[in-house]
């Protein structure tokens, strides 16, 4: 079994890295000042400029602008399921997500520390993933610095609160969280981790910049 998931996990490395290289023109068609102006409902739960205070609530600030107005459609659509951010985004149209995921995407994030006694594990797992069980590194699709891919609208890692990612994870490891209904690849990836692993490169991502 374990030579199983050494080959599996040696075969999904390179594909995820070629998959992480294979830029594609995005949309990016918010308008910046527009985002602005709407944005003032968002700030009580994730600031004004997008840093959110609360760790389980995430940091939308420097998140790439396709990726957000994706998320912000996938509420909308029930695709992605949270009972605050349907009603948050009821009433807004397509180009309005475009516009808010521009405005908080121009703000600078703020990035936080990794825990000491998590850094050791938590940057293997992110680097170099885990052949045994199967777990491919973090960074074939987040980026050695977690700064995430635009064209393949995978998301900006670093900075990002660690227990907004160690949520994130348990999420799709759970399989409540499913946003790409043809690529499984988190679900499957988050599966194989164990809460330790989980709990590590969430903290490491924290301190990723």
């Amino acid at each position: 079994m374990k030579n199983y998931l050494a080959i599996t996990v040696t075969l999904l490395v390179p594909m995820i890295f070629s998959q992480a290289g294979a830029v594609t023109e995005t949309k990016s068609t918010g308008d910046v000042e527009a985002g602005k102006a709407k944005s003032a409902s968002c700030a009580a739960c994730h600031g004004a400029d997008g840093n959110s205070i609360n760790p389980e609530w995430p940091k939308l600030a420097g998140q790439h602008e396709d990726y957000l107005a994706k998320q912000l459609l996938y509420f909308h659509s029930g695709e992605r399921e949270n009972a605050t951010m349907k009603g948050m985004v009821a009433g807004l149209s397509e180009q309005d997500a475009q516009n808010l995921a521009a405005y908080f995407s121009s703000q600078e994030p703020q990035f936080g520390t990794a825990d000491p006694a998590l850094v050791e594990l938590g940057e293997k797992i992110y680097r170099s993933g885990n052949a045994e069980s199967g777990v491919a590194p973090c960074m074939g699709c987040h980026g050695p610095n977690g700064a995430g891919n635009p064209g393949a609208n995978y998301p900006a890692l670093r900075g990002q609160h660690a227990k907004y990612v160690e949520l994130q994870l348990h999420g799709f490891a759970e399989g409540k969280r499913v946003n790409e209904n043809s690529v499984k690849m988190m679900q499957i990836l988050a599966s194989r981790m164990t809460n330790r692993e989980i709990r590590a490169v969430a903290s490491y991502i924290q301190g990723l910049h």
